[in-house]
């Protein structure tokens, strides 16, 4: 799924994303989602027992500056 088609999917809220490309900023392309919420701290309590390897974290709503997407 392309970040686009996860944002139109997930309008709002926090999504933990298991990344499978990314450009060459290290910003996210294509994933599947692991989990979605409003809540920031539900998608890091969900993170701390993820076993995945390669996960970012994005805010699907309106972003107060560009550096919202973290990769983990």
């Amino acid at each position: 799924m392309t970040l686009q088609e996860i944002y139109q999917q997930h309008p709002n809220e926090w999504v933990l994303i298991e990344f499978t490309e990314l450009d060459d900023e290290f910003n996210v392309v294509d994933g599947e989602v692991v989990a979605h919420s409003p809540s920031r701290d539900e998608i890091d309590k969900i993170l701390m027992t993820a076993d995945h390897e390669k996960l970012a974290i994005e805010f699907t709503g309106e972003r107060l500056d560009s550096e919202m997407g973290y990769l983990l």
